[in-house]
């Protein structure tokens, strides 16, 4: 009775304000047009067990994304879809695209995607993210997803990786459709950037910075001009802590470098940190009733981040997975450590239990 009263009041206050402002505006979603490349340009080797092809959809905000579909050769009927994105400052071509590619080897539709605003996607200025948009493109792949012939419709999981983690888990929260969540070496962005690494920042830190970022803005708006933070450091200096120089053996060599990728190259842009520090993204995973299966490296120094939000979760479908010796970037792209017998296997059981 209450949800049907609070619909009720979004109705009229929408009828309201229709009455008061008459707009011509068709109520239509409308697509770029990218540009996206053909040539195979990923990090990781073509499968020849796995069909690839280019896609585009579109979130609520009318922000066009680019995807890599990757679908079992000779598959018939509806799949199981998984949507893939992640790490924070990544692109498809990179990590999302070799978790996207190996489970479609193992029988499901998969959709690796870059984020609004970089990679092949669109949006306006480039290099942002944002707490509820990076969120939503999420659910705007499981949008594109439902309007597939060659999808099970009532399958459908997603995988966060790193900062995409966290988005996964938010999404989830926010969205009933999505059936099963993995995330994968999973950072909180919000907890972070508040707070800074092991929750080291105090009020008065975080007065500074936003003094700081604050000042920034003003200049870039009369400059007309944003700055990008730099991806990984490079040359790295000597002091530089263990797990920058692990980000660096990825994003800086030919292990794991990519043109598009903005860690590889000059980065995001500067301001994005305002927007996660007033807004935690977590702040509802404990009403995820679908399951979840958490990733982490035993050796990760980010491995607090998953525990702590594992925690938080409620019911006896999640679960957190530690992989011994694991560090955070082995779970980017080391075959030998991503336990993929075991997502494929989560997957799976989520799916039979929404039978």
């Amino acid at each position: 009775m209450k949800v049907r009263f609070f619909m009720m009041g979004l109705l009229l206050a929408g009828a309201l304000s229709a009455s008061a402002q008459p707009d011509s505006t068709p109520n239509r979603q409308t697509m770029e047009t990218l540009s996206l490349t053909q040539e195979w340009d990923k990090t990781f080797p073509k499968s020849d067990r796995v069909e690839h092809t280019k896609v585009t959809f579109h979130n609520r905000y009318g922000i066009t994304l680019a995807a890599d579909l990757y679908k079992p050769l000779d598959a018939k009927g509806k799949l199981p879809a998984v949507a893939v994105s992640g790490p924070y400052g990544a692109v498809k071509e990179q990590v999302s695209g070799l978790y996207a590619q190996t489970l479609a080897e193992r029988g499901f539709l998969t959709l690796a995607f870059d984020p609004s605003y970089y990679g092949e996607s669109g949006g306006t200025p480039r290099y942002l993210t944002s707490p509820e948009i990076s969120t939503d493109d999420f659910s705007a792949a499981v949008d594109y997803l439902l309007t597939r012939e060659d999808v099970d419709s009532a399958h459908i999981g997603i995988i966060g990786i790193c900062g995409w983690g966290g988005f996964a888990l938010n999404a989830a929260a926010n969205d009933p459709r999505i059936g099963a969540t993995v995330t994968s070496t999973m950072y909180d962005m919000s907890r972070v950037n508040a707070n800074g690494y092991y929750d080291a920042m105090s009020a008065d830190d975080r007065y500074e910075l936003r003094r700081q970022l604050n000042e920034r803005r003003t200049a870039e708006y009369r400059s007309g001009v944003y700055e990008r933070d730099g991806g990984v450091v490079d040359p790295l200096p000597d002091d530089a802590p263990l797990f920058v120089k692990q980000y660096h053996d990825y994003y800086k060599t030919p292990r794991g470098y990519h043109r598009r990728s903005p860690n590889s190259n000059e980065g995001l842009n500067k301001l994005n940190s305002l927007a996660f520090m007033n807004m935690p993204i977590l702040s509802y995973i404990s009403e995820i009733r679908t399951p979840v299966l958490m990733i982490h490296g035993a050796e990760a120094h980010s491995r607090y981040f998953s525990e702590d939000a594992y925690k938080r979760l409620q019911g006896d479908n999640k679960r957190l997975m530690i992989i011994p010796g694991a560090c955070h970037v082995d779970l980017y792209d080391n075959l030998k450590v991503i336990p993929f017998d075991e997502i494929d296997r989560f997957l799976q059981e989520a799916f039979e239990g929404q039978q």
